[in-house]
């Protein structure tokens, strides 16, 4: 097959903090995202997406958080990681479409800093690299407020 789908969803609650990490920025918030790593739902939903565009398991396969090696860790690297897996069995990121899913903060000011950054992390141009924020109005633990999640499809092709 020379182009294959990827599907990644991830969801992280909140908890006391001063600073929420997205997409690889850091964004002045009331509270943070819990997690083994650096609970960066975004970049999860994303690693998983290409992680699955290949049939090679998910992130918690990769990167268990069982693993005092990930404790605090920075999702750009575990991306980066698992995109040298997809590059190692000659696929490449053809693009990719994210949502996030927040009642807060209000993600449209740092969106295009978000793909920057992910452009800069795949080393792709930030046309292939899609970032939404939309809400759940006010429905479910998101829109109570409890915490993000973050949905990612991703297509890769034969290089």
């Amino acid at each position: 097959m020379d182009v294959r789908i990827g599907y990644g969803y991830d969801v992280h609650a909140f908890e006391p903090g001063n600073e929420l990490i997205l997409g690889g920025i850091k964004i002045p918030f009331s509270k943070k995202l819990k997690g083994h790593s650096d609970a960066d739902v975004l970049l999860h939903a994303v690693t998983d997406a290409l992680l699955g565009s290949l049939a090679l398991g998910d992130i918690g396969t990769h990167f268990p958080d069982t693993e005092p090696a990930y404790k605090n860790a920075d999702s750009l690297i575990l991306l980066k990681s698992a995109y040298k897996l997809v590059l190692e069995r000659g696929y490449v990121l053809s693009n990719m479409d994210v949502t996030v899913v927040a009642e807060a903060p209000k993600l449209n000011p740092v969106i295009e800093q978000i793909q920057e950054k992910i452009a800069k992390a795949l080393s792709c141009s930030v046309g292939q690299v899609s970032v939404k924020a939309t809400t759940s109005e006010k429905m479910g633990f998101v829109g109570r407020g409890e915490g993000i999640s973050a949905q990612a499809v991703v297509l890769v092709k034969k290089d």
